[in-house]
């Protein structure tokens, strides 16, 4: 979990990795692995997933794109209390406390 600096409020965010996405951040692949991220109010889902991130390498490569870090890549979907990215909310969204970004691996195929 992430510390803001000493003395500012804090907002709690969960971030749920689905599936395949978990193994970035030690799951077992399948499955949903949770983690409650303390951010501060009016922080972004961009700043929020980029600490998140900096803490996972494995997650920071396969989540940004390989030539501008601060772009999604196209294999994690990114999802906003329940409403896919670009819907209702963009990676410079602010977040409040209790919201949820969940991370889901694309499937492709046929």
């Amino acid at each position: 979990m992430s510390e803001p600096a000493a003395g500012t409020s804090t907002i709690t965010v969960r971030v749920d990795f689905i599936s395949w996405v978990n193994q970035f951040v030690g799951g077992s692949g399948t499955g949903t692995l949770e983690l409650d991220e303390q951010a501060r109010p009016g922080d972004t889902v961009r700043a929020v997933l980029q600490r998140v991130s900096e803490r996972y390498p494995q997650l920071k490569a396969s989540l940004w794109d390989e030539n501008d870090r601060t772009q999604l890549g196209s294999h994690i979907e990114i999802i906003v209390n329940d409403a896919i990215l670009g819907v209702h909310h963009d990676l410079d969204s602010s977040l409040h406390d209790g919201d949820r970004i969940t991370l889901a691996g694309q499937y492709i195929g046929g």
